[in-house]
């Protein structure tokens, strides 16, 4: 007697070609929205939006936001969550730029980033995988926590980076071929992801665990070990983040990073990651990235209040869930 499994059957081919097509229109849709924003700011504000200063602006702040948006997408496809995301973002800026830290130039400050962040990770990491604590209570434990060691760091004031190298990258003299170093970074974060997940056994792995976790291991995948590097995949992506914040912003800051996790939730959820777990896209959390930031952009340059942006953003947000809903039923049928 033969089995044939789902990826192999041709029911199975079927519903793959089907998700890849609703990925594709998925896709095609965000990037139409994207296209009637950048109309709608070059109507209202023709000279100020369509300014070769104010899209480079536009993609440098998607830059930030888009690296922890492409941990979290990885974090949600598993069938997880990070709530804790802005506030790694938040410790590790200003870990980065103590006085102490700042005396080892620009390699310094981007390790230490880098490895509050990792740290970070890997307490998240633990507590999910092996304390078998529920992600939502981890993460929230760890927001509490980074939030006030990087107010304690700090006092509250502002650190002020004073290494030449690393506030250098942040000038126009920086750019190559018009393009902001940040972007990049973002952009090399971004291919890196999307051939993480769509390429590799690490990827099929995160897929199948946010699916089925149970199925999953007796598949033979060690889905704590997994959980644990997914963690600290966030983690990285957050120390790299931070490092790039603290380009843009020239200083550390403990209220940086402020609503990054929701931001980052959300932009990965309309790009169709399905907050259940078991689907992922990199590129669809990406153009969310940019759907929501040139959105601030236009409201900014507007000047339109911030509580109408908040609502048009959780406009999209129910859009969209209602969308994968129905999305997700019509894979079942």
């Amino acid at each position: 007697m033969t089995l044939t499994t789902p990826a192999t059957s041709p029911a199975g081919e079927g519903r793959r070609t089907g998700l890849g097509l609703r990925a594709d229109v998925r896709n095609l849709s965000l990037l139409g929205v994207l296209a009637v924003l950048i109309a709608v700011g070059g109507l209202t504000r023709p000279a100020e939006f369509l300014a070769t200063s104010n899209l480079q602006l536009v993609l440098t702040q998607a830059s930030v936001i888009g690296v922890v948006t492409v941990g979290m997408t990885f974090v949600i496809t598993s069938g997880g969550i990070d709530l804790s995301v802005g506030a790694i973002v938040a410790l590790a800026s200003v870990w980065a730029t103590t006085l102490a830290t700042q005396e080892f130039g620009f390699a310094g400050i981007l390790f230490t980033a880098v490895v509050v962040g990792l740290g970070c990770g890997l307490v998240n990491g633990v507590l999910v995988a092996y304390g078998g604590m529920v992600p939502f209570i981890a993460t929230l434990a760890m927001l509490a926590s980074a939030r006030g060691l990087a107010l304690q760091i700090t006092d509250g004031k502002t650190q002020i980076v004073t290494v030449p190298s690393v506030l250098d990258l942040g000038v126009p003299d920086a750019y190559v071929l018009g393009v902001p170093p940040l972007v990049l970074v973002f952009a090399a974060v971004t291919a890196a992801g999307w051939l993480l997940l769509n390429r590799t056994t690490f990827g099929r792995r995160t897929i199948a665990v946010g699916g089925n976790p149970e199925a999953a291991r007796l598949a033979g995948i060690d889905v704590r070990r997994q959980r644990l590097l997914l963690y600290l995949l966030s983690g990285l992506c957050c120390g790299i983040a931070a490092f790039l914040l603290v380009v843009l912003a020239g200083s550390g800051q403990n209220t940086n990073g402020n609503l990054y996790e929701l931001d980052a939730i959300a932009a990965a959820i309309i790009g169709g990651t399905l907050l259940s777990g078991g689907r992922g896209t990199i590129v669809g959390s990406v153009l969310g990235v940019l759907v929501f930031t040139t959105i601030t952009n236009i409201f900014a340059l507007n000047n339109l209040q911030s509580d109408v942006q908040q609502i048009a953003k959780g406009a999209i947000i129910v859009a969209a869930v209602l969308v994968q809903r129905r999305t997700v039923r019509g894979g079942d049928t």
